[in-house]
């Protein structure tokens, strides 16, 4: 009885078995055929990215292949990409963010071997369209002011919106989208000045 009773249960674990190798199988070999277009397609928007905020001019090598880490004084390594040419660096490029309406705002910035901005772009975020979407080229030259301004150039307690007493527009409707970008900018601009001659070591 216990015999017959314990068959079913038997047969059900064998094909519950029987059916996770197999689907455990067919995830291994779609990840096979498709692991390798993710990262292609990943390393094709970074490249994208990069040629936004490190003019190509600037640079004989590949950015996204040169990179080093540096810890920021938050404690945690951050990926820095490098423009060289004939061996120096001629510019570099990190991410760094700011808190938004519909939260983080993903900065990437370039900055050239005085510590001025080559360009910002925003690479991710979740602002209202219409409103905190401004940031986006496509949407008006804001984030373009940014370009060949420094930590010192305006002067630090100019690096906020006016409505704060700093230099930067904010969007009609909108001043905590522009207030972080405004923000993260500046908290990257201090992060190359705190770690400039590791930045900028030949290697």
């Amino acid at each position: 009885m216990s015999y017959n009773s314990g068959k079913p249960t038997y047969v059900h674990a064998l094909i519950l078995a029987a059916f996770s190798t197999g689907f455990g199988a067919l995830l291994a070999f779609t990840d096979l055929f498709t692991d390798e277009p993710i990262k292609q397609r990943r390393i094709e928007d970074l490249q994208n990215s990069l040629v936004q905020v490190l003019p190509p001019a600037i640079y004989d090598n590949n950015p996204a292949l040169d990179t080093i880490m540096i810890a920021g004084e938050d404690g945690k390594e951050r990926k820095i990409f490098r423009a060289t040419k004939a061996g120096q660096v001629t510019g570099v490029a990190y991410e760094t963010y700011g808190q938004g309406y519909a939260g983080q705002i993903k900065i990437i910035m370039g900055v050239d071997p005085e510590g001025k901005i080559l360009g910002v772009r925003a690479v991710q975020h979740k602002e209202t369209p219409g409103l905190g979407d401004k940031i986006d080229p496509k949407k008006g030259p804001w984030i373009l002011q940014f370009n060949g301004l420094s930590i010192d150039n305006p002067p630090p307690a100019m690096w906020k919106v006016k409505k704060d007493g700093g230099q930067f527009d904010q969007f009609s409707g909108a001043t905590i989208t522009p207030r972080a970008v405004v923000t993260g900018i500046r908290k990257g601009l201090e992060f190359f000045s705190a770690n400039k001659p590791k930045l900028l070591e030949a290697h």
